[in-house]
């Protein structure tokens, strides 16, 4: 399905290319039009809606896990909008650029994990208390990107809104490389921490019976899986729901144990790259923003999960 999607999205456009001229200029045999239209064009933005999707899957998987909680995903409990709130403050504040607005989104990430962690300790962290405090948390860091938004430029606040939104618009190679980067150094990090997430899931004492370090693994995965939050809002901004429903799809479509944190990380590129598919073509002559699609799919799902919970 990727695969599909992917040439789909690289043939489909202003410039149509066909299917088999769109893998025909992959492998370096494209005319001039082609290459221009499928590399120079639509190439960095599919690669980019493959990686952000796969950090969000794979965050998403980790931090359910960890609450063993469908509901425990980072833009629930409030990781996603610390990304959100760092990457704002410095659009807002001090004008800065994108690798400036990366940065901040990941200090704002790191820094909120480690407040939800500290306020939901009790002589250790529970999966439930954890989602309670990290609701808390996102409810007032909403207040906080509001207050920054309307205390604003008007100039910087349309920069804002765009990267609020989730959006792969203007996106290219200058933006893809750090972010390729990033989570090929990050991969190996949230697969070494998977064994004790596993183990994790079966409960603090069982873990602690086969010696898992409990409180440092939580820190560690806590750690490495906000990263992943945080490098995908520094690209694409706050892209919503992508997090809580891929690692659940790819769970009911493997029927595996454990986190999945591979097949989320699939899961989540597919659900990127789709949403994105889609919102460039819904909308006619304007191009709608990924996070508005992924944010329709994803009320539609909460909405099935919760009746399915009942």
């Amino acid at each position: 399905m990727v695969v599909v999607f992917g040439v789909l999205a690289l043939g489909t456009g202003s410039i149509a290319v066909a299917p088999l001229d769109v893998i025909r200029t992959l492998l370096g045999n494209g005319s001039r039009i082609t290459n221009f239209a499928v590399l120079d064009l639509r190439l960095p933005r599919v690669l980019i809606a493959l990686a952000v999707g796969a950090a969000l899957g794979m965050s998403g998987a980790v931090f359910q896990s960890l609450s063993r909680n469908p509901l425990g995903s980072p833009d629930i409990i409030g990781f996603n909008y610390g990304a959100t709130t760092g990457g704002l403050l410095i659009i807002l504040l001090f004008g800065g650029g994108t690798l400036a607005v990366s940065g901040g989104a990941l200090a704002g990430g790191l820094v909120t994990a480690l407040a939800v962690y500290l306020l939901a300790w009790q002589r250790g962290v529970r999966g439930s208390r954890l989602v309670l405090v990290g609701i808390g948390v996102s409810a007032i860091l909403q207040a906080v990107n509001f207050y920054l938004i309307v205390n604003a430029q008007l100039a910087d606040v349309a920069r804002a809104t765009v990267w609020l939104t989730g959006s792969l618009n203007n996106l290219g190679w200058t933006q893809f490389w750090p972010l390729a980067i990033t989570l090929i150094a990050l991969i190996p990090l949230l697969l070494a921490g998977a064994r004790r997430l596993d183990m994790l899931e079966m409960g603090d004492d069982a873990a602690a019976a086969l010696g898992v370090p409990v409180e440092r693994s939580r820190v560690y995965l806590l750690v490495v899986g906000t990263a992943a939050c945080a490098i995908a809002t520094a690209a694409a901004g706050p892209i919503a729901f992508v997090s809580l429903t891929a690692p659940q799809l790819a769970k009911r479509l493997t029927r595996a144990a454990g986190a999945g944190i591979l097949p989320a990380a699939w899961m989540g590129a597919l659900l990127v790259l789709a949403a994105d598919f889609v919102a460039q073509r819904i909308a006619g002559s304007s191009t709608l923003p990924v996070g508005v699609a992924t944010a329709a799919l994803g009320g539609a799902y909460l909405g099935w999960l919760l009746w399915r919970r009942r």
